[in-house]
């Protein structure tokens, strides 16, 4: 069961479209998955692919349309993130309560488990997803993809389990920082808040086979951790791909650089999100 929602909010019309999975068992966890910036929610929909994992574990998938420089503009579109991206953060669009109130709009239509609320992104999206993580009392758990820590203040109230999927190689949010902060340091200061151990288990690394798409590239995992009730802090850092969703089957070379498939994003997250409800 598929949905197109709307609400008005902060002066605007904010869309988000929803995927119910058949024969779902209630209430139901939620998983919000933010777009890139300049991207949309069907884009986005359709990039990772979480439809599918959706159906396979029983969760709601939720993708919510970022905002442009129109009233109902459909592409090209951001989220505010804290330190980007524009137009959102030029406009101090309050992304942060947009979530809150689709959630609520989300629970007038079906009995969810306030327990279980989960986010991810890609890019733009995975900042907005550490924002919420920093400021939301809703999320349990978050798992950005390509998109580091990017808030203008960080002061969570609580410890908040997060998972990252990034590349060293990647071109776009680079790796050790730039444009954006170093994914590492972002990390490590979840860390630090969550109260684990200053330094990560390594966990051996995978290295691509020859003649496959991943020849070339590296995964090793990073653990920080136990944490404050429970929490952990997991980095699967890629060598060799690009900006892009681990497993996603679209690939947009010239775009994003390469794909990868030493990990699916989309598994390795349900499992972590799983693990961790809100406490």
């Amino acid at each position: 069961m598929n949905w197109h929602l709307s609400l008005p909010f902060g002066g605007r019309t904010r869309t988000f479209d929803v995927h119910v999975p058949p024969h779902p068992t209630m209430p139901l966890p939620v998983v919000l998955n933010f777009h890139g910036g300049g991207s949309n929610a069907a884009q986005q929909r359709r990039y990772s692919g979480l439809d599918a994992t959706a159906d396979r574990h029983g969760f709601v998938a939720v993708y919510p349309n970022g905002t442009g420089l129109r009233p109902r503009q459909r592409h090209l579109l951001t989220f505010n993130a804290g330190r980007c991206c524009a137009p959102a953060t030029r406009y101090q669009v309050d992304d942060v309560g947009f979530t809150h109130a689709l959630l609520d709009l989300l629970a007038e239509r079906l009995p969810i488990d306030r327990s279980r609320i989960y986010a991810t992104g890609m890019s733009n999206g995975g900042m907005m997803a550490h924002r919420l993580a920093a400021e939301s009392p809703c999320i349990a758990a978050v798992a950005p993809v390509a998109g580091q820590l990017n808030v203008t203040a960080f002061a969570p109230r609580r410890a908040v389990p997060v998972l990252e999927f990034h590349s060293v190689d990647d071109t776009r949010a680079r790796y050790h920082g730039g444009r954006f902060p170093p994914v590492e340091a972002g990390l490590a200061r979840w860390a630090a808040h969550n109260g684990c151990p200053p330094a990560p288990a390594v966990g051996a690394t995978i290295t691509g086979a020859a003649a496959t798409i991943n020849e070339g590239q590296t995964l090793t995992v990073l653990r920080y951790g136990p944490g404050r009730d429970g929490s952990e802090v997991v980095l699967y850092r890629f060598t060799g791909a690009g900006h892009v969703w681990p497993g996603s089957a679209t690939t947009l070379p010239r775009l994003l650089g390469r794909p990868t498939t030493l990990a699916d994003a989309n598994e390795v997250m349900w499992r972590f999100f799983t693990a961790h409800p809100l406490r």
